[in-house]
């Protein structure tokens, strides 16, 4: 008896696989977080600096679909920001977050 799966199988997978492939994720990448009461920000204008949680050169947080995956670092592509991975959060980890 053979372990390799028959054509027909594996076609099938290949064909599940691409469907998975194809399903839009929305990625959001934070570079921090605030509170702020409805006062301040109706006063906010022009010009205003809104002070952030996180303190400069700390990674910025990567989520898919509201869920923290990854760290990484901002970078400049082609005039256009992105960012570098530095940290895949591990599935424990993930998990921490949730409890």
């Amino acid at each position: 008896m053979s372990d390799r799966p028959d054509a027909a199988e594996t076609a099938e997978e290949r064909k599940n696989l691409e469907f998975i492939l194809d399903i839009p994720l929305q990625v959001t990448v934070e570079l921090g977080r605030t509170k702020l009461l409805v006062r301040d920000v109706l006063q906010l204008n022009q010009g205003a600096v809104v002070e952030l949680t996180k303190l400069a050169g700390e990674p910025l947080d990567i989520f898919v679909n509201s869920k923290l995956v990854a760290r990484g670092e901002a970078v400049v592509v082609n005039e256009k920001f992105g960012v570098r991975l530095v940290d895949i959060v591990s599935p424990n980890e993930r998990v921490e977050k949730i409890l």
